[in-house]
């Protein structure tokens, strides 16, 4: 390398070091003058740039360069440990992050397992969930999606790979936004009474908290993984957030306006007269209060998720996050689909079969426009999340490797008799430029 750019540590394929007034990262062997990034000549600068570095690079290939009057301090490099010698903390800590992932794993497995055998037994009531189509499926499509999410934590813990991570937000995006659906199942019998509460709820909500649980305890294990996706996490809001926070508040937004509303339509005809009489159902507000507080937590859930997403690091688990509610919401439209199709009773109107076939009454049921809206914006949350997914981004290292002093880094620069700066022109650590 020419005088102007010093290595500080190299890799397997990559190098770091100080360019004029910045920090670089260059392919080994690239000219000075392409570095695979650069970053300010500030203490933030270096940060960054060594939480890049250690990134893409293999930490256990990471050596430090020596340099004529430098004082390099080596970063904390992983070393294979001898067999037979003693398991140091780190150890015994990836072992623990993989231990609570595959109890995080087994909580998901108790709890599909509990919701399968809740789909049999009554429900709110004497029906079960098997027996009533427009909750079946849905009820199913959640137990799939948590079931999906213990097979992801399950894959990621051999490769420590960010599969983990992964499978464990997901499960958390879906069993926040589940939380105010099943409460709204739990309202009925807070508001009608005990009698109603039948042990399929109880299974249900039994396996619901398993699930919560265990996606909870994997997304706290860190396995160790030194991949880009292994760790993540929300971070503060900053000015270059504005567009995807803007982008999915409003898709959330517009989807919990549009679950509100009755999405459901009747009309009873007479043939004989040409008389018709149109009702709708379903408003989420027109329920008991118990049921009212359900619909208000799942509103509060999809909105918070939906900002979660747009905020996580990297934004792969945020569409993952994202996904797991998306989930949740596009079983409700599916529930309203079939419950649709499904004969209609004259009760609707006040009236008995009896009465509606001996005047020879029909009716039809259909889909308010408001339900065909909500099912535009959970599309556009689905865009959303696949837009997260694909975004490109520098992944995030869950645990790097300490940086090396700066400092340390500029006096590797320096030649006797010169101080590290003074050749630049750079004005210290904090307020450099880039070259």
């Amino acid at each position: 390398m020419p005088e102007k750019v010093t290595i500080s540590h190299r890799g397997a394929r990559y190098e770091i070091g100080r360019g004029k007034r910045y920090y670089g990262i260059w392919v080994i062997g690239a000219p000075e003058s392409d570095p695979v990034d650069r970053w300010p000549e500030t203490r933030d600068g270096w940060t960054q740039a060594w939480m890049r570095f250690v990134a893409i690079e293999t930490p256990d290939t990471i050596v430090a360069v020596s340099q004529p009057g430098a004082g390099l301090r080596l970063p904390r490099l992983k070393r294979s440990r001898p067999a037979g010698a003693t398991v140091t903390a780190a150890d015994a800590g990836r072992r623990g992050g993989a231990g609570r992932a595959l109890a995080g794993a087994g909580l998901l497995g108790l709890g599909v397992l509990l919701g399968l055998i809740g789909l049999f037994p009554g429900y709110v009531g004497s029906p079960s969930l098997a027996s009533q189509a427009d909750q079946l499926v849905p009820h199913l499509l959640y137990l799939a999606a948590w079931a999906a999410s213990a097979a992801l934590i399950v894959a990621g813990l051999p490769a420590r790979s960010g599969m983990t991570r992964t499978g464990a937000v997901a499960g958390i995006g879906l069993s926040a936004v589940t939380f105010g659906l099943f409460f709204t199942d739990l309202g009925q019998v807070i508001s009608g009474g005990a009698g109603l509460l039948g042990a399929g709820l109880v299974l249900t909500l039994l396996g619901w908290a398993a699930c919560a649980a265990g996606s909870a305890l994997a997304f706290t294990a860190r396995p160790g993984g030194n991949g880009p996706q292994a760790g993540g996490r929300p971070v503060r809001p900053r000015a270059h957030h504005a567009g995807p926070v803007a982008l999915l508040l409003l898709a959330a937004v517009g989807t919990v306006v549009t679950f509100v509303p009755s999405w459901d339509s009747y009309t009873l005809a007479q043939p004989s007269t040409g008389a018709a009489q149109t009702v709708t159902a379903g408003n989420a507000f027109a329920y008991p209060g118990p049921m009212i507080a359900g619909s208000v937590l799942v509103i509060a859930a999809v909105i918070a998720v939906a900002v979660l997403a747009a905020l996580w690091h990297p934004a792969r688990q945020g569409a993952a996050v994202l996904a797991g509610a998306v989930v949740a919401l596009a079983g409700q439209a599916i529930s309203a689909l079939i419950q649709v199709s499904e004969p209609a009773s004259p009760s609707l109107f006040g009236i008995s079969p009896a009465r509606a076939a001996a005047e020879g009454l029909t009716i039809s049921a259909g889909l308010t426009p408001v339900f065909w809206v909500y099912c535009v914006f959970v599309i556009s949350l689905l865009i959303s999340g696949a837009w997260l997914f694909a975004k490109p981004e520098y992944p995030a290292m869950p645990a790097p490797p300490a940086a090396p002093d700066p400092a340390s880094v500029r006096a590797a620069q320096s030649t006797p008799g010169q101080t590290a700066d003074s050749e630049d022109g750079a004005e210290g650590d904090e307020e450099s430029t880039y070259a």
